[in-house]
């Protein structure tokens, strides 16, 4: 796939929900691939590395948080091998029950026709 294919693929993901985010973490990544967050969430470090790590963060993020909204903007291009999308988020930590809001740049690299690492920049106000 080409880079804009796989960017429009992601982004259309994200906002049709967990289920396409879940199917395009296979079809749109590398095995090998990286995602880096911007502060350690949930005690699991800031860098997860392979396929199926990527899904365990993922695991770990529908358990812990109840999200009311997701808002995507995007794609964004950088040359030929990179995008961004803008996401404004609503949820709750349903362990404290605390609601939070909380906006991010995801920043995506493509090499071969796959997203081979993934940067989230954020500004939150989390419990």
């Amino acid at each position: 796939m080409e880079l804009k294919e796989i960017a429009q693929e992601l982004v259309n993901g994200c906002r049709a929900g967990a289920a396409k985010v879940r199917e395009n973490l296979d079809k749109l990544y590398a095995e090998d691939a990286v995602s880096v967050e911007a502060a350690d969430m949930g005690g699991q470090g800031r860098e997860t590395h392979g396929i199926k790590a990527i899904h365990g963060k993922h695991d770990w993020w529908e358990n812990a948080m109840e999200e009311h909204a997701t808002e995507v903007s995007g794609p964004f291009y950088f040359g030929d091998e990179q995008f961004s999308a803008f996401f404004k988020v609503d949820a709750t930590d349903k362990q404290s029950g605390d609601r939070f809001q909380m906006e991010e740049i995801g920043v995506y690299h493509v090499k071969n026709g796959k997203i081979v690492r993934e940067e989230f920049h954020y500004a939150v106000e989390a419990p």
